[in-house]
């Protein structure tokens, strides 16, 4: 079969690299992809090109495509692509709406029964201004639509607030994501990843994973992608499971179905651990991006089996089993990232490294790869347990060079200290 990934980030890159295990593909397509991809096809069509991406895919011949960014999805690409006869992995746009809106999601769970933290809407600057001054801080301010993942303020004082609603309703620096906003109370304990298989009826949790989003050791320094995860996440015990299968998961994709709404593909939930439970902080409607890199590298089952099961509504028959032990991806950055920082250099890779080596910003410049991006490439291991692929992935990067590399050293050090 023909399968044809969206996307050009890390997330993709190991996306393609668990499918190109599959015995049932014959040949791989990365749309647009990114120069390191080798085992995939690049083909140069920007991801919110769905017409043309929808050309390409009836011309091709392509049998299934698998739908990874969330602007696609929010925007109807697995509509588009349904309609001229393809399937697809990834929620239509009446599901994927769960991250298109925090509007929507915040309600949904509101009328549900799901625990998330307390919050306002605000579609009028001044009703929002007035609101800020009695908040309780810190609180926290989130536009309404997709803004690159970036449209969450942590406000720690009233001005900073006041200021948080007025850049985003009136200057707009999410744009039109900003023409309503969430203020929500702040909540705290550990964060937690999971991201789930559902067919709209039946939900299979991954592995949990710990994402490190801060540019600096310590979580000091501007938010990022991501500079690292682990998993699976030692926050996330059996007990905490129970409850997340019970109270969250289950319940969240029946109140999509009863909405009409039926969520196909990969659910993520994030959550955060509270004094009073687990809560949902957000819903994503595709893999995470770096989660993916630690969760599918532990991934025994096919995973294209396991997307066409989502697809067909025929998950409970299908097998999805996971390997004992742990992984760890370091994410290898621009120095500066995600400020000002220079790209453009050549990548190369020691010929006995044992960990994968995940692209995200690079291109291809005749033979050589060169770093084309803030987060270049991740290296990913996994190992029996938490503490061995931690040490294995950073002794990992000593193999993998290129001018300007900047490194996180201590991915995973807050989840080995939960451990012990």
């Amino acid at each position: 079969m023909k399968v044809a990934v969206i996307g050009s980030g890390g997330r993709e890159h190991t996306i393609i690299k668990k499918l190109s295990e599959s015995k049932e593909i014959t040949q791989l397509y990365a749309i647009p992809g990114n120069g390191g991809m080798s085992e995939a096809t690049l083909v140069p069509i920007p991801v919110t090109d769905i017409d043309k991406i929808c050309e390409f895919a009836k011309n091709e011949k392509i049998d299934y495509v698998v739908v990874a960014p969330d602007d696609p999805l929010v925007a109807g690409m697995v509509d588009a692509l349904n309609s001229v006869g393809i399937d697809c992995f990834g929620p239509d746009k009446k599901a994927a709406i769960i991250e298109g809106s925090k509007v929507f999601s915040k309600d949904l769970m509101k009328k549900y029964g799901i625990p998330t933290a307390a919050y306002g809407v605000y579609n009028n600057i001044d009703d929002a201004l007035e609101y800020v001054k009695t908040a309780p801080l810190p609180t926290v301010i989130k536009a309404d639509g997709l803004a690159l993942g970036k449209g969450v303020i942590i406000a720690e004082t009233k001005e900073e607030a006041e200021n948080a609603v007025r850049s985003i309703m009136e200057d707009k620096i999410f744009g039109a994501s900003g023409n309503n906003i969430v203020i929500e109370e702040f909540l705290t304990g550990p964060e937690v990843s999971v991201l789930a298989f559902t067919d709209g009826k039946t939900l299979v949790p991954m592995v949990s994973a710990m994402d490190h989003k801060r540019a600096k050791d310590g979580d000091k320094g501007l938010n990022t992608g991501g500079m690292g995860t682990i998993a699976p996440n030692p926050y996330y015990t059996e007990d905490v499971a129970k409850v997340c299968m019970d109270e969250i998961f289950i319940p969240t994709i029946r109140a999509m179905e009863k909405e009409g709404r039926t969520f196909k593909g990969c659910l993520f939930f994030g959550l955060m651990i509270t004094e009073n439970g687990p809560k949902v902080i957000e819903y994503n409607c595709r893999f995470g991006d770096p989660e993916t890199q630690v969760v599918l590298p532990l991934l025994e089952s096919d995973l294209f089996t396991i997307m066409k099961a989502c697809t067909n509504g025929t998950l409970d028959k299908c097998e999805v089993k996971f390997k004992d032990g742990a992984a760890c991806c370091v994410v290898m950055a621009s120095n500066g990232y995600p400020e000002k920082y220079q790209s453009g250099f050549p990548i190369t890779v020691d010929g006995d490294i044992e960990a994968t080596v995940i692209y995200a910003g690079a291109k291809k410049d005749g033979d050589n790869i060169l770093s084309a991006g803030g987060r270049v490439l991740g290296v990913s291991a996994t190992a029996g347990d938490l503490k061995s692929a931690i040490e294995k992935a950073y002794k990992e990067t000593q193999k993998v060079h290129f001018e300007n590399a900047y490194k996180r050293n201590d991915i995973g050090a807050r989840a080995l200290k939960a451990l012990n």
